[in-house]
């Protein structure tokens, strides 16, 4: 198990979960396959491995917990801006 800053990679994934506020997390690592492992334990909006937290047109952007609700930005976020009205006609 490795060592982060006195804590082991399980209390930081932890300590890192225990946030209100995840608009997005990061994980920093020689190691990508781990880093892809540590990232979807986090819960964060987004996550990036080796890369800022930023976003990009092409893929949905938005928190979780008090960082808000829904997603903008690509096909998945263009569903959270229309209101889909049914009619029922009989």
């Amino acid at each position: 198990m490795a060592t982060i800053a006195g804590a082991n990679l399980n209390e930081a994934i932890a300590l890192a979960n225990n946030s209100q506020f995840v608009l997005g997390s990061g994980v920093i690592t020689s190691d990508k396959a781990r880093g892809e492992k540590v990232a979807l334990q986090l819960e964060a909006g987004s996550s990036f491995v080796n890369k800022l937290v930023t976003s990009d047109p092409r893929f949905p952007f938005g928190g979780i917990k008090n960082s808000g609700y829904g997603r903008e930005l690509s096909g998945y976020g263009i569903r959270e801006f229309v209101n889909i009205k049914p009619i029922w006609i009989d």
